[in-house]
């Protein structure tokens, strides 16, 4: 996402001036949440609309007739240098991947990406997506089978997964066995969190029909998503944020079922390595916490919970079928067993150590080109026949 230049950037404080009247707030918690990730959209230079600059000045008036004067510069610089000594950055956090973790557990939960420990999904739940996978096939734009129709795969997430996801797409351009009928649409947002893909009627998904569009592609041609999501600003102790975050998901899985008819499978994965991080947006152990979320969604839908529910014959259809996309996640420099997957510094940028750079965007756009070109229920719409 392209920064502002700094000369035309206000100061946060100037940006939220205060207005004549403060709507009432009726859900603390969700307003507090939308407020911080308007902030540190607003922060990292990326886009604010005029709708959400004003919800925030109220907001934040409200608050002040509340609780008084807002922070002053010098506060918040204090709080960052109090999150910097209590998270100073590290080159590894001693976290086992869930990938090696396997029976063992993390505060109670087991590893393992699936149920029982394990890193692949039960037999039952991946027939169920073999039949599925064998289904896609191209589309025209009423959602008819046609031979000279579209494969859409579409991104959903934030601002790590929309700059991973523009680098997958490159990679995939230079595929010589990728599918000719499949399009690839970068559906994710910077600062566009969990929370906000969870409500159907958010901007969020007004942008992805644009995008479509510019795409030459409809919603009924969308047929695979890649979801990688996270909330900005965690603070609760496990397993509360992660909690939210299975709910968040939840809900995005529900919006995706309802906007997209033919939406068949979703692959999901986590968030990257936050060790680094110099900013509260999203650093360990809420990183790595977060496959939790994805997993617990995941298990649901194994175990029959009705409102992840995929198949017809048993009963409303509430989801697509879901399963991990790639794992993304090792402890920094130490790594993770399963490959030689490392997460040194010069992966994220310098202004927060938090979003990639470019070896980071690709490090996790080669690991996606890899899961689609060798998982079963990939290959068969990923790659030419």
């Amino acid at each position: 996402m392209k920064r502002l230049p700094a000369r035309r950037r206000l100061p946060w404080a100037v940006l939220l001036g205060a207005l004549a009247v403060a709507p009432a707030f009726q859900n603390p918690e969700a307003d507090a949440r939308r407020f911080e990730e308007i902030r540190a959209r607003y922060q990292r230079g990326e886009p604010v609309s005029p709708e959400e600059r004003q919800w925030a000045q109220r907001y934040r008036q409200a608050q002040q007739q509340k609780k008084g004067a807002a922070p002053s510069s010098a506060e918040q610089k204090k709080l960052v240098e109090e999150f910097l000594r209590s998270h100073p950055p590290r080159e590894s956090t001693g976290l086992v991947p869930l990938t090696d973790l396997g029976t063992q557990r993390y505060q109670g939960e087991q590893g393992g990406l699936y149920p029982g420990g394990s890193n692949v999904p039960p037999p039952a739940h991946q027939k169920a997506g073999f039949a599925l996978a064998r289904q896609i096939a191209p589309l025209d734009r009423e959602g008819r089978p046609a031979p000279d129709g579209k494969i859409v795969l579409l991104s959903i997430g934030m601002s790590n997964t929309t700059m991973e996801f523009q680098t997958f797409q490159k990679l995939a351009a230079a595929e010589p066995n990728l599918n000719p009928r499949l399009v690839l649409v970068d559906g994710a947002q910077g600062g566009q969190t969990a929370h906000i893909t969870a409500d159907p009627n958010a901007r969020f998904w007004n942008v992805v029909a644009e995008r479509l569009q510019n795409a030459g592609v409809t919603s009924a041609q969308v047929q695979v998503a890649w979801v990688k999501q996270a909330n900005a600003g965690p603070r609760e102790p496990f397993p509360t944020e992660a909690k939210r975050l299975q709910a968040d998901l939840v809900n995005t899985l529900h919006n995706l079922h309802d906007k997209f008819p033919n939406l068949k499978i979703a692959y999901l994965s986590s968030r990257i390595y936050g060790g680094y991080a110099l900013t509260p947006l999203n650093p360990e152990p809420h990183a790595y916490e977060g496959a939790f979320a994805v997993k617990w969604v995941i298990a649901d839908q194994i175990s029959g919970r009705p409102e992840l529910n995929f198949d017809p014959a048993k009963g409303t259809v509430r989801a697509p079928w879901v399963a991990w996309g790639p794992y993304l996640w090792a402890d920094g420099v130490k790594g993770r067993k399963i490959d030689d997957l490392v997460w040194v510094k010069e992966d994220f940028v310098e202004r927060d150590r938090t979003h990639p750079s470019d070896s980071g965007r690709r490090k996790v756009a080669e690991l996606l080109l890899n899961f689609l070109k060798s998982d079963p229920t990939a290959r068969p719409w990923f790659l030419a026949r």
